[in-house]
This record gives C-alpha cells, sequence and structure tokens, in this order.
C-alpha cells in the first residue's frame, strides 16, 4: 500500500476525498493518482540527515620548487 495526499477534492461512485487528506491506496493505483495534480505521494520512511555537515574540501598544496643547480664544474 502506498499513501498519497490530495491535491484537489475528488468524488466517484463509493468514495469522496477531501484536498490535503490521504489515502492509502495499492501501489499502481497510487502511482495513477500521484500524477502532481490531483495527488502526491507522501513519504512514509523518515529523511536521512548527517550527524554533521560535510567537511569543506581543500586542494592540495603543491611543494616549493626547489631552485635548479648550477652545472658541475663551472665554479
Amino acid at each position: 500500500m502506498a499513501r498519497i495526499r490530495l491535491l484537489t477534492s475528488v468524488a466517484g461512485e463509493g468514495f469522496s476525498w477531501r484536498a490535503g487528506e490521504e489515502v492509502d491506496l495499492p501501489g499502481a493505483e497510487a502511482a495513477k493518482w500521484a500524477d502532481g495534480v490531483r495527488a502526491e505521494l507522501v513519504r512514509t520512511d523518515p529523511v536521512e540527515t548527517p550527524e554533521q555537515p560535510p567537511a569543506a574540501e581543500r586542494a592540495a598544496r603543491r611543494p616549493a620548487r626547489r631552485k635548479a643547480a648550477a652545472p658541475r664544474g663551472t665554479e
């Protein structure tokens, strides 16, 4: 079963739902209704949030360049 929240009021033979009401329907039927106009799916699982915000990424610092040594025998 999936839960949907009605965005508009709907009535038919044997049922009447108001906007804002949450209704349980079989998965395929709920998917048909949850088109973003008539209804939307309701998340039943709690949203997972990280305990700590991610650390800021930093670029690695390059090592300092060494000066080129003078050729041997020139001194």
